[in-house]
């Protein structure tokens, strides 16, 4: 009997990993697509479809002319020949970008080159180490950009949460007053607040700089230089604190109360369980999933507002970058810096499933590999 039970234990384990398997590879590839639509969707908008690509032809156009009118020895070839090695000459510049391929091939060409980031070099961009290639111009600003807002989302995350639980116990208190009052100010940006914070504590009161990811020239020690990129990145992270808290805080402490007031929550306080315990295994645990999914939703709209917030404070990250390459028309860039955004959505919205089935034992995947 224990063997069969055991046959029956081992059949129910292997059954329910194949259903999780199966939901995260269906997940994975739904995510995928999802992502290769915008991909390409943001190439032809960035392309503006296929006339960033004649502007790229008017420039070797306008270039060649310079070649012409500087050269003294072409100047002196009978015009027959000096126009078939003008002719030449252009059609091996554009070949070499790849500009005489028809533009519904060139962009699909665009589409497997994006997604593996193998988008050739900048015409004008660089990275600090002089390269030209997109793939290490972007990746160079990559961890610039997750240090600011990977710092943001685990500093607001905490914070938030505490405060609401904190609340939730002083229920009509003048805190919860005030908190509720300040609610409305999270609908402005955070680079909204941000002009004001540099006013205030860089140009006014000089306390902090006005930008940058850290001092110049920079300092010599390593302690010296993190306290530094410290001291950069407290205005733009108190910008984005500020412009998400107050309402975070309010509908976290909302579900809070909310569960607060279910029977079994009433049921634990008649069994003695301390307030502590209470919190944690009655009304924390059960909240976390609506939690987390507001948390989400919140890190994309920071990631939306990153263009702007990074390039009012200078941070040398993919925001900053983006907005630089959409005025220089360097569609490689653009795309390159949106295919990350998206693998950076694309992973929180994966794992989102994940953390649901560890903080909620209730969320399982179903024998269809939906969750219920």
């Amino acid at each position: 009997m224990a063997r069969i039970a055991e046959g029956h234990s081992g059949e129910k384990s292997g059954s329910t990993l194949g259903r999780v398997g199966r939901y995260m590879l269906v997940r994975a590839l739904t995510l995928g697509i999802s992502v290769v639509i915008a991909v390409y969707i943001t190439i032809l908008i960035a392309n503006m479809g296929g006339h960033v690509d004649q502007i790229k032809i008017g420039m070797i156009d306008e270039g060649i002319a310079a070649w012409v009118a500087a050269d003294e020895e072409l100047l002196a070839l009978p015009r027959a020949e000096r126009e078939e090695v003008i002719a030449k000459t252009r059609e091996i510049r554009i070949a070499a970008l790849g500009l005489d391929i028809p533009f519904p091939i060139r962009s699909v060409r665009y589409l497997t080159d994006a997604m593996s980031l193998d988008l050739g070099h900048s015409t004008t961009l660089m990275s600090d180490k002089g390269s030209r290639f997109v793939r290490e111009i972007l990746l160079e600003r990559l961890p610039h950009t997750l240090l600011l807002f990977g710092t943001t989302s685990l500093l607001m995350f905490f914070v938030a949460l505490f405060g609401a639980l904190f609340l939730s116990r002083r229920y009509g208190s003048k805190l919860d007053q005030a908190v509720i009052a300040l609610a409305p100010t999270s609908a402005a940006p955070a680079w909204f607040y941000g002009i004001f914070l540099i006013l205030i504590f860089a140009a006014v009161l000089r306390l902090l700089p006005f930008g940058g990811f850290v001092a110049a020239p920079p300092p010599p020690t390593m302690w010296e230089y993190a306290l530094s990129v410290l001291r950069h990145m407290v205005l733009p992270v108190s910008a984005m604190v500020i412009g998400g808290i107050f309402v975070s805080i309010y509908n976290w402490r909302t579900f809070f109360l909310i569960h607060s007031s279910e029977d079994y929550v009433e049921m634990a306080k008649a069994k003695g369980l301390s307030s502590g315990a209470i919190e944690r295994q009655h009304i924390l645990r059960p909240t976390l999933p609506p939690i987390i999914t507001s948390f989400a939703l919140m890190l994309i709209g920071m990631w939306m507002g990153a263009i702007v917030l990074e390039t009012i404070f200078g941070w040398p990250g993919l925001g900053s970058l983006l907005w630089r390459a959409m005025r220089l028309f360097e569609t490689a860039v653009v795309v390159g810096a949106v295919v990350i955004y998206a693998y950076l959505l694309v992973v929180t919205l994966f794992l989102l499933d994940i953390v649901y089935a560890v903080v909620d034992p209730r969320v399982k995947v179903g024998a269809e590999g939906r969750t219920s």
